[in-house]
């Protein structure tokens, strides 16, 4: 058994939707699609429905917290007919890239996410890379106002159930250069995924900290690029 909490040991926080897999797998359109189709069930105008999904997403983070804000819905049910309804294995196959490259890396691993619990989970099974990760931070939709990116709260969160409490351990890839941007601002060392440089190239504004580089990769196959002390390197 691998002891992960060994002191000192840098911690890889991964995102998994849309940055461990492609996006154009079309896992967002069909929670979107399943979001909007719940919103119609709570008695939401079929004709605004999306508008009111997006404003709770940016207003609240997730929508399904602005859903549980004003509409009071059973999240138990949301995850049900949501998240638990996406063909997620008839979509997303084990991928022996991905598993080469996390078993390579010398950090422990964890991932971070804005998914639930079982969701999260789902899909690191799929992708054949469930076992490479020490624990999963992720929303517990069942939590009164439960923290999620980009709120710092969230990754003080993941920072407490990774077991690390300084920042300068703390590596990080995410496909949102918003939750990339926080993750800076608080000393993690962060790297964007995304197939288009958007944003990075005049570096990043943080709070407190002014314009810092932002580091982009297209695919987070690229990451040992990126942050190559994290990676042992082909003999």
């Amino acid at each position: 058994m691998v002891d992960f909490r060994e002191p000192r040991r840098p911690v890889l926080f991964l995102d998994i939707d849309n940055c461990l897999y492609p996006p154009n797998l079309g896992i967002d359109r069909l929670m979107k699609d399943r979001i909007h189709a719940y919103g119609r069930e709570l008695g939401l105008d079929s004709s605004s429905v999306e508008k009111t999904c997006t404003t709770y997403l940016r207003d609240y983070g997730l929508t399904v917290r602005g859903l549980m804000k004003h509409h009071d819905i059973d999240p138990a049910g949301f995850n049900e007919k949501v998240d638990g309804s996406i063909p997620i294995e008839d979509i997303i196959h084990p991928n022996p890239l991905l598993r080469t490259m996390i078993e390579t890396t010398t950090a422990r691993v964890w991932g971070f996410t804005n998914a639930g619990h079982d969701h999260a989970w789902r899909v690191l099974k799929c992708l054949g890379v469930a076992h490479l990760f020490e624990g999963v931070t992720f929303c517990d939709y069942l939590e009164p106002d439960f923290p999620c990116k980009p709120e710092p709260r969230s990754y003080a969160k993941a920072m407490s159930e990774a077991g690390v409490d300084d920042p300068s351990l703390c590596f990080f890839a995410d496909d949102s250069l918003v939750n990339v941007q926080v993750a800076l601002g608080l000393g993690w060392t962060s790297v964007h995924v995304s197939a288009q440089r958007v944003g990075c190239d005049a570096g990043i504004d943080v709070p407190g900290k002014g314009v810092v580089e932002c580091c982009h990769i297209s695919t987070i196959l690229e990451l040992p690029q990126a942050l190559p002390l994290l990676f042992r390197q082909p003999s």
